[in-house]
């Protein structure tokens, strides 16, 4: 199985005949990913060449291409100043899943979209996300598919490059994944660590996850107090930004250390302290799996 998307994931693509979105719903459907429709207000009727010389209708608004298509999921490719309405939009449309991939979208909007969304019980993932993706089943944002292979361990991350880096060794080693999530960095964001491990939980054919975090905030100390208590299932962790100075961003707007908490020498002795097994480097991920599992 797999969680979030899946076979049955119907998507829609708002900003389809952007530049980013015009590539990467392309690069989502020689995945495989059921791309139904895009949404390019001003641009409704109008088809979409896609991959293999297929056509995606466009639509005017998400209202309509959900009730034409079906649709369950959408991923937006929407500059920062439109993005919040974007998402805001999608959510209005009825479809489960919003997946942000947009960067840049302001704090103060963001502050009117987590609440909007979740006030219609739909599940958004960034923004400033990579997507996520179920190896061999559907792709939903900017994850290179080449890199994984289906499998039998979950990922979530804060980071899209080190979540690739992990995913990539997982592939070499022979360990399959059920789904990589990308939760992005920013300082408000739809989905967590906790969402994410409670869906892996649940999910049958998983059966470990690898959990990437960095430094800013507590997130990944809550996740880890959740593994302690919740979680029947082995999870491994790498902490980014070891070596990071107080005050300074690094990369994500939510990387910086601001208290004692943001510390990633803080989160390692977190995870270390509810049974969550710390690499020191991302090359070490994969061995520590290996020797979780077996124990």
């Amino acid at each position: 199985m797999a969680i979030y998307i899946d076979e049955g994931t119907r998507l829609i693509v708002q900003g389809i005949t952007g530049r980013d979105g015009s590539f990467h719903a392309r690069q989502m459907m020689e995945y495989g990913t059921q791309v139904v429709g895009g949404v390019t207000p001003g641009k409704g009727g109008q088809n979409f060449d896609g991959a293999g010389g297929r056509a995606v209708p466009i639509f005017d608004t998400v209202e309509r291409a959900v009730t034409e298509t079906g649709a369950n999921v959408s991923v937006i490719y929407v500059p920062p100043a439109f993005a919040g309405d974007a998402i805001m939009e999608a959510a209005d449309a009825g479809v489960q899943l919003v997946v942000a991939i947009t960067e840049g979208i302001p704090v103060l909007d963001m502050t009117r979209v987590y609440p909007y969304v979740k006030e219609r019980g739909v599940r958004l993932l960034g923004p400033n996300c990579p997507g996520l993706i179920s190896p061999g089943k559907s792709k939903v944002g900017i994850l290179p598919g080449q890199i994984v292979t289906a499998g039998p361990v979950g990922v979530v991350s804060r980071s899209g490059t080190l979540t690739y880096e992990v995913v990539y060794q997982l592939t070499l080693a022979g360990i399959g994944q059920s789904t990589c999530v990308g939760i992005g960095g920013d300082p408000i964001h739809g989905t967590n660590f906790i969402d994410c491990l409670e869906a892996f939980e649940a999910d049958p054919e998983t059966e470990a996850v690898v959990l990437i975090g960095e430094i800013g905030g507590t997130d990944e100390q809550e996740a880890a107090e959740f593994v302690s208590s919740r979680m029947s299932k082995p999870v491994v962790g790498f902490i980014a930004g070891q070596t990071a100075p107080p005050g300074r961003r690094m990369g994500h707007a939510g990387a910086i250390i601001s208290g004692s908490a943001g510390t990633a020498a803080e989160k390692m002795e977190s995870f270390a302290k509810n049974g969550i097994g710390v690499a020191r480097r991302p090359s070490d991920v994969v061995g520590l799996l290996q020797a979780t599992r077996a124990g």
